[in-house]
């Protein structure tokens, strides 16, 4: 593309060539075709004269909003009534790198986006909690102050290449809990990284590797929110009408182990989503867990928990099949969706008969938006070994053999704030599997939680 100045240039030799007479015909040597030629000369040269005008008043212009090196000012020529109407149309070259350094660009900030890196995606939370144990006869009262904070970022390398990774408070040795305990005289927060992975998609299929976040379908009752298995796993979806069908697989590293035999547990869900009617959906899901416990060097006491421990490894297997059924409907309004859900499991690996647990729950509500409201209220029976307790839901003290009424309400009081309150009344489910707590006697456990998102 030629620049003002050479389109001014290409223009005055134009007009200078077409100045200057042609060889004459025979028809053109009277008077009158001489004057012909002296008027349209004339005429060529007032052209040529407005032209010149009209490219020098560009020149200045240009001159006017071209970013220049300080330490080399120009001149400004240009007064107010010459600017242009609308400078922004006007082709002005990019500042050179030595004038970029001088004088780098000022940005208003009441204009400005905000900052971002393309392709970056950084999130988290932090919640504070008040908790208060008491019970019946057997356990002590206790009020504590709890504490826990997670940032998380992804950043898409391709558009089917992301990785990821996340920070979190808590004990890192502990994998169902992010959170920590305020004591210990004023001592530091631990915080680790929680996950580190990558995640590949193309069309309906997703692969993750690493130690990634949780990609069945689940409750509280098999897998702990914080749970964040390590492996490889795997998604397929696909729609056949209305009707979406996916199978996740998983791969998951609990203990590798040099001299013995590893730990690891492979799993496979199908899940199945369908519409009932325009504001009635249903979802079921089928799983199997298969675990293979050969290694235990790197569990501790809060890995066992309360599974049935003999000589130092678990009295029985780990062979889970779960049924997990979701009804959601839209309900008399869009703040108050309504959710029922039922999760079966039964351990075909159980040493005892005490091998299965279900939890029933029912929720109104939502908390997307300011004044939005959300009630809970779930029923669980859980057996010793129903379930891999390394694993399962640590919001009360036993982990397995239980029996227990959950009772939530949530309020956001302005966005990306919520506070909710969690009462929990619990007691062991089966006396000979008690330990050391009270066969009869009900837990209490209440939080308070002031959870913000950003």
């Amino acid at each position: 593309m030629r620049s003002p100045a050479s389109n001014a240039l290409v223009a005055i030799a134009a007009a200078t060539a077409s100045a200057f007479p042609g060889p004459a015909t025979a028809q053109d040597t009277s008077n009158d075709a001489i004057r012909r030629e002296l008027d349209a000369q004339q005429l060529r040269i007032q052209q040529l004269e407005k032209l010149l005008a009209e490219q020098t008043e560009l020149l200045k212009q240009m001159r006017a909003v071209q970013p220049v090196a300080a330490s080399h000012p120009v001149p400004d020529t240009a007064t107010p009534s010459q600017a242009p109407a609308n400078p922004a149309v006007l082709p002005v070259r990019a500042p050179s790198a030595a004038e970029a350094t001088l004088n780098p660009p000022i940005v208003a900030s009441a204009t400005a986006p905000a900052f971002r890196v393309p392709g970056l995606d950084v999130s988290g939370d932090l919640r504070v909690r008040e908790e208060f144990n008491w019970s019946d006869a057997d356990a002590r009262d206790r009020w504590r102050s709890v504490l826990r904070a997670r940032v998380r970022a992804s950043y898409a390398v391709t558009p089917s290449i992301t990785v990821g990774t996340q920070i979190a408070t808590g004990d890192p040795d502990d994998p169902n809990s992010t959170d920590i305990t305020l004591s210990n005289f004023d001592d530091d927060l631990d915080a680790s990284f929680d996950q580190a992975w990558v995640r590949y998609q193309r069309g309906g299929f997703t692969a993750f590797a690493g130690k990634f976040p949780q990609i069945f379908q689940r409750t509280d009752m098999v897998w702990d929110g914080d749970v964040v298995p390590e492996g490889i796993g795997a998604i397929y979806n696909t729609q056949f009408g209305s009707t979406r069908i996916d199978a996740r697989a998983m791969y998951f590293v609990i203990d590798e182990a040099a001299a013995a035999k590893d730990s690891d547990m492979i799993g496979g869900q199908f899940v199945m989503a369908t519409p009932l009617s325009s504001s009635l959906r249903l979802s079921l899901a089928g799983s199997y867990y298969h675990y293979r416990l050969g290694s235990v060097a790197g569990a501790d006491s809060g890995d066992f928990r309360s599974n049935l421990i003999v000589d130092g490894h678990y009295r029985s297997d780990f062979h889970l099949v779960e049924g997990l059924a979701t009804l959601n409907w839209a309900g008399p309004s869009p703040r108050w969706p309504v959710t029922v859900t039922a999760d079966y499991v039964r351990n075909l690996g159980s040493a005892v008969s005490s091998d299965t647990g279900f939890n029933l729950e029912f929720a109104a509500g939502r908390t997307a938006e300011r004044g939005d409201w959300r009630i809970a209220y779930n029923y669980s029976e859980v057996g010793v070994d129903a379930v891999f307790a390394a694993f399962t839901h640590d919001n009360v003290n036993i982990a397995t053999n239980y029996k227990l009424h959950g009772l939530g309400i949530a309020y956001v009081p302005a966005k990306d704030l919520v506070l909710d309150l969690v009462f929990y009344h619990y007691r062991p489910l089966d006396a000979a599997y008690a330990g050391t707590n009270a066969p009869r006697d009900w837990l209490n456990r209440l939080r308070m939680n002031f959870l913000i998102n950003f």
